[in-house]
């Protein structure tokens, strides 16, 4: 987990989403490559399913144009094969539990290891139930990131002190999607994280503008934007680069100035 433990040295991290072939694989291949070239930190790649029951509109709709161009499991592991070559990177799938049933859990991991993907965020799996893939994740040396959301309340402690690579911090209740305003308490979130254990603590939901980044990282070791960027792709399409790589460019700079 090298890349990983790399992500929060000494930074305030950046970490932007988009979902793998949309609107197609090799638009993807090369929107990795320019968020890297533009300051990213971690990269996460949704892959895209039929009832992805975090998601807001943006990044549903997002699911459908991939799944409509032929994107395939296999297929986004092909693509990740390709990025590494080019990349360091560290790269995060984030996936629900079923496609990786569906897959199969050891074959679904192995690949990941095999691939060079450092960790999986699988937003429907609780807590509780994590027993199901994560010791085959520690066994492919595949990172499985805790999230915490505003309701988790009590379980905090308890989840961050078996929380690896950093915590997935939910900024509000809901699903994914641009917010104006953010009004969690999420100092008292990520405190309690750090008296249970002292990770990083990275958050995501809702966040689109580098004002709202730059006050976010106060707070915490890092910042994921995902609605915000889906929908650059939406609008440009296979000419999305340029647009991905400028935002992802203002987006990191916004942190910098909140670097220790």
């Amino acid at each position: 987990m090298s890349r990983l433990g790399d992500v929060f040295k000494n930074k305030k991290a950046f970490i932007p989403f988009i979902t793998a072939g949309d609107p197609n694989l090799e638009t993807t291949e090369r929107l990795v490559l320019a968020m890297a070239a533009a300051g990213a930190d971690l990269i996460e790649l949704g892959m895209p399913f039929s009832d992805p029951i975090a998601e807001g509109p943006v990044i549903q709709a997002a699911d459908e144009r991939a799944l409509s161009s032929g994107t395939t499991t296999d297929k986004i592991f092909d693509v990740v094969r390709r990025i590494r070559a080019k990349t360091a990177v560290p790269l995060a799938f984030m996936t629900y539990i079923n496609p990786i049933f569906a897959y199969g859990t050891k074959r679904f991991l192995q690949n990941c290891r095999d691939t060079g993907i450092d960790a999986v965020i699988v937003p429907d799996l609780p807590f509780e139930e994590k027993g199901e893939i994560g010791p085959m994740c520690q066994t492919y040396g595949v990172a499985l990131i805790s999230l915490i959301a505003p309701t988790s309340d009590d379980r905090i402690a308890m989840i961050a002190r078996e929380a690896e690579g950093f915590v997935y911090v939910v900024s509000s209740l809901g699903v994914t999607g641009v917010r104006q305003e953010i009004v969690t308490d999420l100092g008292a979130m990520i405190g309690a994280v750090k008296k249970a254990n002292d990770i990083p603590c990275a958050v995501g939901f809702g966040i689109s503008t580098p004002e709202q980044a730059r006050e976010i990282s106060k707070l915490s070791d890092g910042v994921i934007v995902g609605s915000a960027i889906v929908k650059i792709v939406a609008q440009y399409g296979e000419q999305a680069e340029e647009p991905v790589r400028d935002y992802v460019r203002r987006m990191k700079s916004a942190l910098v100035g909140n670097e220790d």
